[in-house]
């Protein structure tokens, strides 16, 4: 094999993921040349509304996806948290690299912390998941949607459109964007819980290409797997789409993995809410066992009505 073909989205976020994994491949295996084929994907043109009201999934996969399969691609880069658990025939999702900071992260020009936060100040953010966990802890708050780029979302809470947003540290970190702003706090995973694959890079493949496979397996880390493979379990089981009310979050340390998921109301209402703490040796099926528990106890109808 002589040349490699990344798929891409083209937003700064993703063209970093992808360069980094071509510059891991590239020093793994110096004989290959390694190219990106970049991508506009659905979600990145929808940027005047909620992708939760968008309907359906892949808002940010699809387009690659079909790229693959049309043999323009070899292996798709995603951020892991927005691929679907469905997969299309003929494609894999073989190796997820290694998990950082999980963190979403408080940004503001006026206010230290959430706790800082007035009563009625406005916090942006189109995640429902965020929206959930900040109007459970701080109902007074406004909470309003922000789409947009992360360059986009900076600027509109520098011109005071919002006294507040949360993003996702690990971008702006990536992109060395938070020394630009003046206030910064680091939410803990207990506090605001991240979505599936929060973190990770996803790398996905076209089936039957063994050399192909081989490459995409360097960049595994057996751990980070093992977690976002439990995350993504609950999310199929209970399913939910990427752009659902729910948290879910698994976390090796040491011998143990501690499991937290919750679900509810984008107004912070009706929530359900679990952490367990168990042995890696019991975890294979965790995810699928703590969504057929929340089932029981009737998940799938607070999911629905909570779309509705």
């Amino acid at each position: 094999m002589k040349k490699l073909t990344i798929a891409t989205r083209t937003s700064q976020l993703a063209l970093w993921q992808a360069y980094h994994v071509k510059a891991r491949i590239e020093s793994s295996y110096p004989e290959i040349e390694v190219v990106l084929n970049e991508i506009v994907s659905n979600g990145d043109k929808v940027l005047d509304k909620p992708l939760a009201l968008i309907g359906g999934k892949g808002h940010f996969t699809k387009e690659l996806e079909d790229e693959m399969l049309a043999g323009n691609a070899d292996i798709a880069v995603h951020s892991l948290k927005d691929v679907p658990t469905y997969i299309p025939e003929g494609l894999e999702l073989v190796a997820v690299t290694t998990r950082q900071d999980q963190s979403d992260l408080f940004l503001s020009h006026k206010y230290k912390t959430l706790e800082d936060l007035p009563q009625g100040a406005v916090v942006g953010t189109t995640s429902l998941r965020r929206r959930m966990q900040l109007l459970q802890k701080r109902p007074d708050l406004k909470v309003k949607d922000l789409r947009g780029n992360v360059n986009t979302r900076l600027r509109k809470l520098s011109e005071g459109q919002y006294d507040a947003i949360i993003l996702a540290f690990i971008g702006l970190d990536r992109l060395d964007l938070i020394k630009d702003i003046p206030y910064t706090d680091k939410l803990s995973l207990d506090m605001m819980i991240p979505p599936m694959g929060q973190a990770a890079l996803g790398i996905e493949i076209v089936s039957g290409k063994e050399k192909v496979r081989e490459i995409a397996m360097s960049l595994n880390d057996e751990d980070t797997f093992i977690c976002t493979q439990i995350e993504r379990d609950f999310i199929s089981k209970i399913g939910a789409g990427c752009s659902a009310p729910v948290a879910c979050n698994a976390v090796k340390n040491g011998d143990e993995i501690t499991f937290r998921v919750m679900l509810g109301f984008p107004d912070g209402s009706n929530i359900m809410q679990e952490k367990i703490v168990v042995n890696v040796s019991e975890s294979k099926m965790l995810g699928q066992k703590l969504a057929q528990r929340m089932i029981d106890n009737g998940a799938l109808v607070l999911l629905q009505d909570a779309e509705k």
